[in-house]
């Protein structure tokens, strides 16, 4: 079993200031195993009642008086109000955290969380929101509290994904996850077994009728079925295997990256043997009623990862905490938010260019949008997530008071940063020519708290969401749609042409920002000679993602013990890259610390045209930023891709990691304070777009720069092990602005100096069904060959 390193202290899309490296591992005490013990089992099917009866003792009560709290306030009094006159979102309900109403309920809901004086009341109110809060807004107001609580640093809550599977998965598997019946399974499976065995003997030769395998697909077995699939994918690996789209068995590892880590642990091994274990084969979702090019993106856009980032990012600097309660100042939360966007956009652009889709299209809030989008998703309430038809007009839903405020906030956005300056109601001035000053362009774009002129820009962010997905001011019960929960809004390509809009207004920010000069770019005495980077090849690897929370059987406990005794697991493939690595060549003059900076981004437009430097600006995404410490003379460095500090590994499964809890909390495990990934990370799988066969044509670019401190980083606490360090101050490598030096308009006969390198590369595709099906064919169909993973590693010209 993997156990990560160390706990980055980065998110997105640049590095973060923790390093990858040994550390004496924090063993957790019996204290720490009871909170995250109770963490884990309050979580557990969370859509169904609470089945513990410990806990349900404890739900009677909410510590409403203020005498249990550090700090007491409106929101607070008005989630009191609302819940004495039966006026709380109702339980079963779409919650929706871009929900005016919800979000208020939320936030009162968050700070009873959040300032409790101690573990005791924090525990009863978690308990009794539980059994009584609407079940989405209660996993939003848990997961603020458990991210930025002092007192509960390095406690683990599954992913999002493990917590609502319902808001990953299409809809088709989430109905047979929730329909799964154990005993009807054991009955069916032995009576498919028995048909499904002499149907594949008598077939899997070639005779009888029909077109056989190799015919239709290539060399490989040949069989009697006739097989057809519209528009084929790698991911649609099941039907090559002759799989249903149904629940399997198979008492074998976990499939994920890291799999060889632990299927011969005996720990492992040990603790999971009595689970069984069910997989079921999962697509994404297909244009089956709007065709439009966007679907060919759908393994990108619905990937776990991508939409867990975002939806983690807007937890960690959620848009209703302020930065002197938090800190989040520190973090330079408004600009940050804001680069965010921007490479996110960078990144999605650069996918669009693997399959020759160009630029993201542009936003109109008052022309059609082309491209319709079905989510193929369902509410655990029941019902369906709502439809876009292909040249859909947004003003047709009528609420023009509303878009009157949202296109009148941006308007006067564009109009103020044209101006140069912005006067708040107070008379405060503040200067929009200065760099420091995007920061407050983030905090308006974001529509957070700290917002200058609340009651002129706070909302409008909010407000574009709600009429985006058709929700009016005072609407409580609304209809799901992706738009509303940060969770699901990047599976729909409406959100990368409405975030365009955002990302234009820190495009005119940096416009007017002074160019960089050739001496402010400069690093004396130092030249980066050359850089040597290793082939780049994507490919689809096979994951395991674990959704027993659709589970809805009766739970087993034993002697008052809850038995986690069986796990549902989707089986999907994802987009990958193989190990990368980079070879800097650097000679310096002088002993010096400096950060490296890398990027990628792409070189020509979808039609073949070399992108100029200065448009080619934006495009660039930030892969890695460390720090070094160079010696005089010549200096060679090895960096390999799982050292990027920013991004994470696949994070530990809910059902391994309640197994472990539960083996320390009887003391037969020591259980690590770094055993899964950390939820702040960048999905390490994504940072390389899909690429070509014959190699898609991309550049890179380094940058060595000075040793900037960050402000506060020699005063913090931040301990890399147990946090995201969020609010610390310190999470990032150096003081420069996010993305330099690709924040400013370039001037190309300045910019280029000794210490840049760029590099022309190649990202190669790889289909590894293909290289399968060519060297081993499919013998034993009916069943998962897992032993696929062995030997496209270390047969197949895979390197580990």
């Amino acid at each position: 079993m993997k156990i990560a390193i160390a706990l980055l202290a980065c998110l997105g899309l640049v590095a973060a200031a923790s390093v990858h490296q040994s550390h004496k591992v924090t063993i957790a005490d019996q204290t720490f195993l009871q909170k995250q013990k109770f963490l884990f089992e309050i979580l557990y099917r969370v859509d169904e009642p609470l089945a513990f009866v410990e806990y349900i003792k404890m739900g009677n009560k909410f510590y409403f008086e203020e005498t249990h709290y550090t700090h007491y306030d409106l929101y607070m009094t008005k989630f009191f109000e609302a819940h004495k006159a039966h006026a709380l979102l109702p339980k079963g309900e779409f919650f929706g955290a871009l929900v005016k109403y919800h979000a208020k309920q939320a936030r009162g809901l968050f700070n009873f969380f959040y300032f409790a004086k101690d573990w005791e009341t924090f525990m009863g109110n978690a308990v009794w929101a539980r059994m009584h809060v609407n079940e989405g807004m209660f996993v939003h107001a848990l997961t603020l509290a458990v991210i930025h609580r002092e007192d509960l640093q390095g406690l683990i809550l599954p992913a999002i994904h493990e917590i609502f599977p319902q808001y990953f998965f299409h809809s088709k598997f989430v109905m047979e996850a929730e329909k799964f019946d154990y005993d009807m399974w054991m009955r069916m499976s032995l009576y498919e077994k028995e048909y499904m065995d002499v149907y594949h003997k008598d077939t899997k030769y070639g005779q009888g009728h029909g077109q056989t395998y190799g015919q239709t697909y290539g060399q490989g077995l040949q069989t009697s079925d006739y097989m057809y699939i519209k528009d084929f994918k790698t991911w649609q690996w099941w039907k090559l295997m002759g799989l249903g789209e149904h629940f399997h068995h198979e008492d074998k590892y976990i499939l994920r990256e890291n799999s060889y880590e632990f299927n011969q642990d005996a720990k492992w091994l040990a603790m999971m043997k009595d689970v069984q274990k069910f997989y079921m084969p999962v697509d994404y979702s297909r244009d089956l009623q709007l065709t439009n090019l966007e679907s060919k993106l759908t393994y990108f856009t619905e990937d776990l990862g991508w939409n867990a980032y975002w939806y983690y990012l807007n937890m960690d600097y959620a848009f209703y905490l302020d930065s002197n309660t938090f800190g989040l100042k520190n973090d330079r939360r408004g600009e940050w938010w804001l680069h965010n966007v921007h490479q996110l956009l960078g990144r999605y652009h650069m996918e669009r260019l693997s399959h020759r889709m160009g630029e993201i299209p542009e936003f109109s809030w008052h022309h059609e949008i082309e491209m319709g989008y079905n989510p193929q998703l369902i509410h655990y309430g029941g019902v369906g997530f709502s439809t876009r038809k292909n040249y859909y007009e947004m003003e047709t839903h009528g609420n023009f008071e509303m878009l009157g405020r949202i296109t009148g906030f941006l308007n006067r956005v564009h109009n103020i940063i044209d101006l140069g300056y912005y006067l708040t109601s107070d008379g405060h001035k503040i200067d929009l020519r200065k760099p420091e000053s995007l920061e407050f362009v983030g905090n308006l774009m974001q529509g957070n708290i700290d917002a200058a002129d609340k009651m002129f820009f706070q909302f409008w962010y909010l407000l574009a969401h709600m009429y985006i997905a058709e929700v009016d001011y005072q609407q409580m019960e609304v209809i799901p749609h992706v738009m509303l929960n940060f969770e699901t809004m990047m599976r729909d390509p409406l959100f990368y042409t409405f975030y365009k809009e955002i990302a234009e207004v820190y495009h005119q920010f940096t416009h007017h920002l002074p160019k960089y000069t050739k001496e402010q770019l400069l690093l004396d005495g130092v030249t980066l000679k050359h850089v040597d980077i290793g082939k780049m090849t994507t490919y689809f690897d096979l994951v395991d993602h674990d959704v027993t929370n659709l589970l809805n059987g009766k739970m087993t406990f034993h002697e008052g013990q809850f038995v986690w005794d069986k796990a549902l697991f989707a089986r999907q493939m994802r987009l990958n890259h193989k190990p990368l690595t980079q070879t800097y060549t650097i000679e310096s003059s002088k002993e010096e610390k400096v950060v490296i900076r890398a990027f990628l981004g792409p070189k020509f437009d979808e039609f073949g045209r070399t992108i100029s430097l200065a448009d080619n600006r934006m495009n660039f995404v930030e892969i890695d930023e460390f720090t070094y410490e160079l010696k005089a003379g010549t200096n060679q460095i090895i960096r390999k891709s799982n050292e990027y500090q920013w991004t994470t590994k696949d994070r530990t499964t809910y059902t391994e990691l309640y197994h472990y809890v539960m083996l320390a909390f009887d003391g037969k495990y020591e259980f690590p304070l770094d055993i899964s990934e950390p939820h702040c990370g960048f999905p390490d799988r994504l940072i390389l777009p899909m690429g070509w066969r014959n190699g898609m044509p991309m550049q890179m670019f380094f940058m060595v720069t000075a040793y900037e401190e960050p402000e506060h980083k020699q005063y913090s606490t931040f301990d890399h092990i147990h946090s995201c360090g969020i609010g610390s101050g310190s999470r990032f490598v150096d003081s420069l602005p996010f993305g330099y030096p690709f924040d400013r308009t370039i001037d190309e006969t300045e910019f280029l100096v000794p210490n840049m390198y760029f590099a022309d590369v190649e990202i190669y595709h790889e289909e590894p069904m293909e290289k399968y099906q060519q060297f081993k064919g499919y013998t034993n169909l009916g069943h998962f060959d897992y032993s696929f993973f062995h030997d496209y590693y270390t047969k197949y010209s895979f390197e580990h």
